[in-house]
């Protein structure tokens, strides 16, 4: 469904070094790794956001790099992005903001009681009460609400792809972790490939089919939660040993 091919990205340094890696269609994958090893860059080089200076991003086999103003308009509208803020419009509603994710045309065709029917969906989707967030503005919802607008602006366009920059950032275990069974939720509800960067390595281990972790803008390590547990690479047993030290703070908490 989604591949990287040969990736690359400088800024002042090489962020994206030559990445490789494929996901495949209703799969659920997270890329974690150290802080500034390209994670959040990767994932906008799905959207055409940021163009790599080498190599090529193909969604459904159609290059995101080659395509024209129109086709890459018409590649967007496959994807749904979650902000690592949510990105909410502060001076606008629940229901506006999550309308804005379907484009201004769209909208027009469908009519207004066909959008308000696919904004109801959405949110109920991300387990909200349309009728009691609607009115409301982004100031008045906690962090994990506005988390889940997020989420559901993102879904309102039936997206094929979904894609999460750091989903739980800021939010405590607990809607962490509601966060994070959504994810799981909405893949299994539409079939949505799925693509999570995340610091959470205890999430990711639960939520993924298989884990990438990303090292100075290469791949060092792609494979399966089991597989990352057992891995004798140092880097990677770093990351498991937080995972480990992460759980047992929660169990300390609920004790």
């Amino acid at each position: 469904m989604i591949e990287y091919l040969d990736v690359h990205k400088t800024f002042d340094v090489p962020v994206l070094a030559g990445l490789t890696l494929s996901v495949a269609k209703g799969e659920r994958l997270s890329i974690v790794g150290p802080s500034g090893t390209g994670k959040s860059v990767l994932l906008k080089t799905t959207l055409g956001l940021i163009a790599p200076d080498r190599g090529d991003v193909r969604i459904g086999g159609q290059s995101v790099l080659a395509a024209k103003p129109a086709e890459l308009r018409r590649l967007r509208r496959k994807v749904g992005y979650v902000f690592q803020n949510a990105a909410l419009f502060d001076s606008l509603t629940v229901y506006e903001n999550v309308a804005q994710g379907l484009p201004d045309d769209e909208q027009q065709q469908l009519g207004e009681s066909a959008v308000v029917d696919r904004v109801v969906a959405a949110l109920r989707e991300v387990n909200l009460e349309p009728e009691r967030v609607f009115l409301k503005l982004p100031s008045q919802l906690s962090g994990g609400m506005r988390k889940r607008v997020g989420l559901a602006r993102a879904l309102i366009a039936e997206p094929e792809v979904m894609l999460y920059d750091e989903p739980v950032t800021g939010l405590d275990p607990v809607n962490s972790a509601a966060v994070e069974r959504l994810i799981v939720q909405i893949a299994e509800h539409t079939g949505a490939t799925s693509v999570v960067v995340t610091h959470d390595i205890a999430g990711a281990l639960e939520i993924s089919h298989r884990i990438a972790l990303l090292d100075r803008g290469r791949l060092r390590f792609v494979g399966t939660p089991d597989e990352f547990r057992r891995s004798e690479d140092p880097l990677v047993r770093a990351f498991a040993y937080r995972e480990a030290a992460a759980e047992a703070a929660v169990r300390m908490m609920e004790d």
